[in-house]
């Protein structure tokens, strides 16, 4: 089950400029920050920023997301309902790499 939700998630990666990065725990990365992450649940999560939280949250009816039991800061759960249209969610990753690059850099 792992190995077909791990390749859905490198599907959505392939969808944008940016590469996939964790042997073990899968992400993207810029500006010293993840933005995207497949966790140990096999659930794919998105950084954003605050306002594109909430409007994702009620739009695809999603919630925070976790990562090894923590809540992962500034990150939404991507709906496994989303999964079926990667294109849709890619342009939620192009919108993560900017929020990401607009920050501080680590």
């Amino acid at each position: 089950m792992r190995e077909e939700k791990l390749k859905i998630y490198d599907q959505l990666i392939a969808l944008t400029p940016y590469d996939r990065k964790g042997k073990t725990q899968p992400y993207t990365s810029a500006n010293g920050y993840m933005f995207t992450l497949f966790n140990k649940d096999n659930e794919i999560g998105i950084r954003l920023s605050k306002e594109s939280q909430a409007a994702f949250k009620e739009k695809y009816n999603s919630t925070i997301y976790k990562s090894h039991g923590a809540i992962m800061k500034d990150y939404i759960l991507v709906p496994e309902s989303m999964w079926g249209d990667l294109e849709l969610v890619a342009k939620y990753v192009v919108e993560s790499y900017e929020f990401v690059m607009s920050l501080k850099p680590k």
